[in-house]
């Protein structure tokens, strides 16, 4: 089996191709899928969808780095992290954070810091694309 199975990757393909990038393990007894879904509505407006752009090189630096720390915090942990770039439809996902783990706070936990840590350290930035009429 792959000792580290866990990746990140930027690009404008949709969140879904990337869905099964981990493989189910017997030795995680949690798994769990974050979807980051554009809305509908933006400061009470509504929006067709949000344009994200990216700083690309660093961007995907930054997504390996946040993964690979995460990962040496905790090496039995499995994280894939995919963050589209480009027009992104209200309704479609634009992140996806899938993590592996033996037990479900600490699948939680880590899917919440890496959050956090993507939204602090990834040069990714957005255009509300609003509707008009």
């Amino acid at each position: 089996m792959d000792e580290n199975p866990s990746f990140s990757s930027l690009s404008d393909l949709p969140v879904e191709e990337f869905e099964r990038a981990l493989l189910s393990s017997v030795r995680h007894g949690a798994d769990i899928r974050f979807h980051g879904v554009v809305r509908e509505t933006e400061a009470g407006r509504l929006i067709k969808g949000i344009d994200y752009s990216a700083y690309e090189s660093m961007a995907i630096r930054e997504l390996e780095r946040i993964v690979r720390e995460l990962q040496e915090e905790n090496p039995d942990r499995r994280i894939a992290v995919h963050h589209r770039v480009g027009f992104v439809a209200a309704g479609e996902a634009s992140l996806l954070i899938r993590v592996q783990t033996a037990h479900s706070a600490e699948a939680f936990a880590t899917c919440q810091e890496c959050l956090r840590r993507i939204k602090a350290q990834v040069p990714i930035w957005k255009r509300v694309v609003y509707r008009h009429g």
